[in-house]
Order: structure tokens, then sequence, then C-alpha cells
């Protein structure tokens, strides 16, 4: 039996092995390798990179920390955890594991607008398009943007938006926008333009993505999807673990779950969808691994 057991290789599951694994605790990562922040062409919103960093090169840099102190770090999925005396069995592509404790740093999927798996993936990588206004807003000052999204979650995305450049038009991804009198009030007065759907085809030319629309042929520097997120809470939810109305992970203050010996940190819990803030909770789950794990055997060498 293993003291922890951490599903998911992001930066939340990452800090946390690196802080577990200098706990003096065996400690083992599951990682499917889906982590959004490997869909990060460069972020310029984390301290201490000025010249901004990698998705993927900021998590091998943290996985190889974590390993540097004795985490194991598995590449694989874990498909069930479940009861076993007092602690979980964990069962998935790498085989069985029994865990005092397990954290889930399982995060969310971005769902994305429908347009090829590679013309996605080029426009990520471009910058034309972005899914993160806090990561990247600065990126896209004084520049034509589209918000692909409708209701509550897409007026707040276009007005975030609109704190960064003038021009900024909200794109209803069905027939028609679904927005409220007090929601057109406030898009109106921000200046904000508005299409209808649905969106069309969508081409990448130079330094701008072009979509057509309700409106014709639509160009941008960047789009943002404003679609929302699936939430990866599968396995605590089967665990009886206590969520949010969007499927979001409740923790805790010390990102203790309803279900003892669980924890939860980074964007399955709801809070801020940020590589720092999932740091900081992975570093908080962590601790009170450690403490609650002192509390029923010692600890000390």
């Amino acid at each position: 039996m293993i003291d922890c057991l951490i599903v998911g290789g992001g930066p939340a599951g990452l800090t946390a092995a690196i802080y577990l694994a200098r706990f003096h605790l065996e400690v083992l990562v599951v990682d499917g390798g889906n982590s959004r922040a490997m869909l990060i062409p460069k972020t310029r919103n984390h301290a201490g990179f000025p010249e901004g960093i990698t998705g993927p090169n900021l998590l091998r840099r943290m996985s190889q920390q974590a390993r540097i102190y004795g985490a194991r770090v598995a590449e694989g999925s874990v498909d069930a955890v479940v009861p076993d005396g007092d602690g979980f069995q964990a069962m998935g592509s790498f085989g069985a594991v029994a865990a005092r404790t397990v954290l889930l740093a399982t995060g969310v999927i971005n769902i994305r607008p429908d347009m090829p798996d590679a013309l996605h993936d080029e426009a990520l990588a471009r910058g034309l398009l972005r899914y993160c206004p806090i990561c990247d807003g600065y990126e896209v000052t004084d520049q034509p943007v589209g918000v692909i999204g409708t209701g509550g979650h897409g007026t707040r995305e276009a007005l975030f938006l609109r704190g960064y450049t003038a021009d900024v038009t909200l794109i209803a991804p069905g027939a028609a926008h679904d927005l409220g009198a007090a929601e057109r009030e406030a898009l109106a007065e921000a200046g904000v333009r508005l299409v209808d759907g649905p969106t069309g085809e969508f081409e990448l030319g130079g330094d701008r993505i072009r979509m057509d629309s309700a409106a014709g042929v639509l160009a941008f520097a960047s789009i943002y999807p404003a679609l929302g997120s699936a939430v990866r809470s599968e396995l605590g939810v089967a665990l009886g673990a206590e969520t949010s109305s969007e499927g979001c992970l409740l923790v805790d203050a010390h990102q203790r779950t309803s279900v003892k010996g669980l924890y939860a940190a980074g964007d399955v819990v709801k809070g801020l969808d940020q590589i720092s803030h999932a740091m900081g909770e992975g570093g908080v789950a962590a601790t009170t691994m450690r403490n609650d794990l002192a509390e029923r055997r010692r600890l000390w060498r």
C-alpha cells in the first residue's frame, strides 16, 4: 500500500507530488497526458518566467522535479477507485494499486467549437484561438476579438475582454443569441457587437482567423470559445463525493472532499482556473494529506 495516489499530472497534481515526495511519503502519479496545460503554446502569466514558458515544458520540468525526490509518475488512466479498508483500491491501465489517500487532480475538458482537430490545434498554436482571457487577454490588446458564446457565460467573457480591446464581437453558437434584457443592455453599453449564429467554416490566413456567420465572413486576431467545459469528477462522484451544480468537487479549506481520505485540487474543484491557483491548491492538499496521515500512523523516521 502506498501513501498517496494522485490522479492527474497537471500543475495541481505535480505540485502535490513534489510536496508529498519531499515529505518522505510514497507517491504515485497516474497521468493520462491530457492536462489542459499541455495545450498552452506559451504562457506569459506565470510568475518566474518573464519570457514565457510553454505548457508542455512547464509540465516536463515539474514532473522531473517530482521524480528527483522519489515520486513515481506513470502514464495511463485510472478507471475506478473504490474504498478498501482504511484506504482505497484503484484500477486502471497501469494495473491496480492500494493507497491510503487519493488526490483527484483530474481537471476539466474545454468544449470546443465545431472545427476540424488539425485546424483547431494549428489555430491554438498560433494564438488565433484562445481559451483563457485571464491568461492571455493582454496578448489581444487593441486587436479585433471574437467570442463564441451566449447567455451569461458568453456575456461575462465578452465584457472581460472588452477591458483589453474596443473591438469585441459576441457570436452565438446556435441560430440566435439567448440573452436577457440586462445582458443585452450591458453588452450594448460596452460596445460589444452581437452576431447571430450558427458559426460556419473557419479559415486561417496570415495573422487572422476567419469564420462564416449570419453577418458574413468575420475576421479576428483571435477567437475565444465561451462554450463551457466538462468536469472530470466521475471518480469522486462514484465514491459519493459532494459536487457543485456544475459537477465540480466540493472541498473544505484544506482540499478535503466529503469522503474521508479523498482530496481534490485544481480545475476539478470550483474556483479560479489558473495554473498558479491550481499549484496553490496542490500544495495545500499535499500538506493536509501529510498531516491527516500523521494522525493515523507515525511518520517520523
